[in-house]
């Protein structure tokens, strides 16, 4: 709860320990604490003062209590243990957290420190979340009800972890199972229930039998304590009382107490006969223990939420991915300098390990056997063992959206979000990318977020038809061994596999906000019933069909919760000194900001699927384009009254023509076969600069000449290559005297700026280093702007004369970072003037407070899966 020191109360003239909280107690903390400071007894640590944010308690010299014990000792400290639990649980009070690190041995005997006030803590303050794996940790479990249970997990009573899930009321016999835990670890040294992880921990509570000190204890003892442990509350001692008379009869010394049994001679023929009769008996019982062994034991959900950290990245990748033996979180946090790379954390750990050479890292995914950690960084597909080491280089993978990682050595990746792209195979070693699936064979525009299936013959993918509208998507499945796929569910996104039960489970995905769940065949690939609503709080993003929840083996679930990230975000204009001013204030999904020529309106794409035009002057908004498809990277022709901007529907991509003030209809331009991106106008508009995306050479860039003699019916010319390569190449900007393009290239494995000549041939300039994307000129022909791979805007002074090109070196324009909704959709535009940028602001840029990034943590999950949603077998 905070620190603690030892002070003089100069009232009285006493000294007495005062514990500090960093937050204001509330009304409802201060009353029950002061019922508690009403506790009297010598073996409770009295409360004496309630202040705004601290406890002014009674001084206890002495030391933590620790085991093993002398028997006689231990008997001694547990019955005084029970003492003061009798007290406080015959005034209503129950500990909620008895453990060794509450428990003070003093001259005096056994004192009981914090009484109640988990529970007041609990009630105070909002729940800190996360796990910890020192003693005195406490787990917070917040419940849907008026009660919130808190507690050590090591020592916490099944129903207390059941609480969650039932809703049930915790009283004094809990106290009497911690006690359990407490004496066996008096006695022994040693913990009752352990674990390697916090599922295992509370797995060993729920279903381990109760440890036996037989072998260094008196029967009669061993027997109190298997008591004490018992799992149903109703089968333990009923009250401190009882267990405390027990404790002082044993201490006693008597020799009912500490005899062992063993039969006499002169009852032996008659304990025979029992003895056959008990045989047969126990025949039919074993036969029954069996059966139902093989039947799987239902578990209650338990739910905690884990801290990752103010580090932590939450954005529209995916933030965090569990182990598959459930014990280890990767996820993407800021380290050192700002950088994003991949930090692992164990769930019953609260530090993280960040990985060295995984700088700006996304979406982690694990190996099968939980050794590796495979991600994506600078254009590359790559691996690194979870204890940290080598980064290792697997393969080209530009712009990709999910991978899995096989058995077999093999893993499934959408390597590219281009429209026309599906799934590849990449050996686990490195090596090159197989196509799988190619989406133009069935109209479909993307095939992306694959999980191979147990047995690893098939794969789970989301496809959609219109790149961006992930919501009316589908959930496909490819067989490995045919190289067919055929659809399994339609609406959603993110499918994934959770194997329940032998040969079949569930198929779970999101649509909607909702996380749903319908039994699966695995034997037949198929779906079998209607799907159920499970989780309202799933946060996925229909924009990219990404879901951000994972799933172990043993069913532990973990997921960040909260709305779709479509739900977007304010566009503002900033200037060089960090300061903000809002444009569009109302928080929206907007892609790809464009300014007019005059910087009076701004052209966006809503949700990627739609173009709209904010006049700043009048504060409207005009609807472009109205039928539901890809709609994005709109470019103002040069005098403003038209726009350009890529339309797709399927695997095509079109770059289409239409009037700036919404009337008329668009107009087709070019029509390519796979994607196509429109990034800026000559100086005269008669040349559109565009990239083309192609499955041998990525990401081209050309121009597309046109004759505009009749503007509202302008005529293409052929388009002519500019830049061709084997690495991709985006967002080709003309210079304002159309004599120079900048662009961004993957050349080097990271996305770096480069100028050439138009139209060539000439020489190369690298303009950004550290990486850069997003290449802006000023109309000054001066400045060069881009965005850093940290986010900040940078510019560059430069000088051109002739055919040769000169940079200095790049300086930060401004030190805020700003929002990438995307990476490869542009998210900021200059203002005509060149002294403010319309961009996302980051939330802390705009006056917010950066957090901790939180996902919920569910264990047992698949129990409830079972009951829910069963699957028949």
């Amino acid at each position: 709860m905070g620190e603690v020191w030892k002070a003089r109360d100069t009232r009285i003239d006493r000294i007495v320990a005062m514990k500090f909280s960093q937050e204001k107690f509330s009304e409802r903390f201060e009353r029950e604490a002061r019922a508690i400071g009403a506790l009297s007894h010598t073996n409770i640590c009295t409360l004496y003062d309630v202040g705004p944010n601290y406890l002014v308690m009674e001084y206890v010299e002495g030391s933590q209590l620790k085991g093993p014990l002398p028997i006689d000792e231990a008997l001694r400290y547990a019955a005084q243990i029970c003492a003061a639990l009798d007290h406080a649980h015959k005034k209503g009070f129950t500990h909620r957290d008895l453990k060794p690190a509450n428990i003070m041995v003093t001259k005096a005997g056994i004192k009981l420190l914090d009484f109640g006030l988990a529970k007041l803590s609990a009630a105070a303050q909002a729940p800190k979340p996360g796990l910890s794996s020192k003693e005195d940790a406490t787990l917070t479990m917040a419940l849907t009800g008026k009660n919130e249970i808190v507690g050590t997990l090591y020592y916490m009573s099944p129903e207390q972890l059941q609480a969650q899930a039932n809703g049930q009321e915790i009283d004094g016999r809990s106290d009497i199972f911690s006690f359990g835990i407490v004496l066996y670890e008096m006695l022994t040294g040693k913990r009752a229930f352990e674990g390697t992880s916090p599922a295992s921990v509370i797995a060993a509570i729920m279903e381990r039998p109760a440890p036996s000190i037989a072998d260094i204890a008196p029967p009669a003892l061993d027997r109190l304590l298997k008591t004490c442990l018992a799992k149903d509350p109703d089968e333990r001692w009923q009250s401190a009382r009882d267990v405390k008379r027990e404790l002082e009869w044993i201490a006693s010394g008597s020799s009912e107490a500490v005899a062992r049994t063993a039969p006499s001679p002169s009852r032996f023929g008659r304990l025979t006969g029992i003895a056959a009769a008990v045989l047969a008996i126990g025949l039919v019982w074993l036969s029954w223990v069996a059966w139902r062994a093989t039947r799987p034991v239902e578990q209650p959900l338990t739910r905690f939420s884990v801290d990752l950290g103010p580090e932590a990245v939450a954005g529209r990748r995916i933030t965090a991915a569990i182990s598959p033996d459930g014990r280890r979180l990767a996820f993407v946090a800021r380290g050192a300098g700002g950088k994003e790379q991949l930090a692992t954390r164990l769930l019953d750990q609260a530090n993280p390990t960040f990985l060295a050479g995984t700088e700006n890292a996304s979406d982690p995914f694990f190996s099968p056997d939980s050794q590796w950690i495979g991600f994506f960084a600078d254009g590359k597909m790559k691996k690194i063992p979870v204890a940290g080491g080598a980064a290792l280089t697997l393969c080209d993978a530009p712009d990709a959206r999910g991978a899995s990682w096989g058995e077999d050595g093999n893993i499934v990746v959408t390597l590219i979000a281009a429209s026309g792209t599906g799934l590849f195979r990449v050996a686990a070693a490195g090596g090159t990318p197989q196509t799988l699936t190619k989406p133009g064979d069935k109209n479909e525009a993307s095939h992306r977020w694959p999980q191979i299936l147990p047995g690893g013959e098939a794969v789970l993918f989301t496809s959609t038809t219109v790149n961006g509208a992930y919501d009316d998507g589908s959930i496909q499945v490819l067989s490995l061994k045919t190289g067919q796929w055929k659809t399994v569910q339609r609406g959603g996104y993110f499918g994934r596999y959770l194997a329940t039960s032998n040969r079949a489970g569930q198929l779970v995905y999101v649509h909607q906000g909702t996380l749903l769940a319908v039994p699966f065949d695995l034997d037949r690939l198929e779906v079998r019933g209607t799907p159920s609503p499970l989780l309202e709080d799933v946060a996925g993003d229909p924009l990219t069909g990404g879901g951000q929840f994972d799933v172990s083996r043993n069913g532990t679930f973990v997921y960040l919760g909260g709305k779709s990230s479509a739900a977007g975000w304010p566009l503002v204009w900033l200037d060089s000194t960090g300061k903000t001013e809002p444009l569009l204030a109302s928080p929206g999904p907007y892609f790809t900001p464009r300014l007019s020529p005059d910087g009076k309106r701004l052209a966006v794409s809503l949700s990627v699927n739609a173009i709209e035009v904010y006049d700043s002057q009048r504060g409207t908004m005009t609807p472009l384009t109205f039928k539901p498809q890809f709609a994005l990277y709109p470019v103002w022709t040069p005098d403003g009254k038209h726009i350009v901007f890529a339309a797709a529907a399927g695997p095509t991509s079109t770059l289409q023509w239409i009037r700036s003030d919404g009337a008329g209809e668009p107009q087709p331009l070019l029509e390519g076969k796979t994607e196509l991106r429109p990034y800026s106008f000559s100086p005269d508009g008669k040349r559109l600069a565009f990239g083309e995306s192609r499955a041998e050479t990525g990401y081209d860039l050309w121009t597309l000449p046109l004759d505009l003699s009749d503007p509202e019916h302008p005529k293409a010319g052929k388009p002519e290559l500019f830049l061709r390569t084997m690495a991709d190449e985006y967002e080709p900007a003309f210079s304002p005297d159309g004599r120079w393009i900048a662009y961004q290239s993957f050349a080097t494995g990271a996305s770096e700026v480069y100028v050439q000549p138009f139209p060539g041939p000439g020489g190369k300039w690298l303009i950004s280093t550290g990486g850069g994307r997003h290449p802006i000129w000023s109309r000054n022909g001066r400045e060069l702007f881009y965005q850093a791979q940290d986010f900040r805007i940078m510019v560059v002074t430069y000088s051109a004369k002739g055919d040769s090109f000169a940079a200095d070196k790049a300086r930060p324009w401004a030190e805020t970072q700003i929002l990438a909704p995307n990476a490869l959709y542009w998210n900021l535009d200059l203002a005509p003037d060149g002294k403010r940028f319309v961009v996302a602001p980051r939330r802390e840029a705009t006056g917010g407070q950066k957090g901790s990034v939180h996902v919920t943590v569910l264990l047992n999950f698949f129990d409830q899966l079972r009951r829910k949603v069963p699957t028949g077998k």
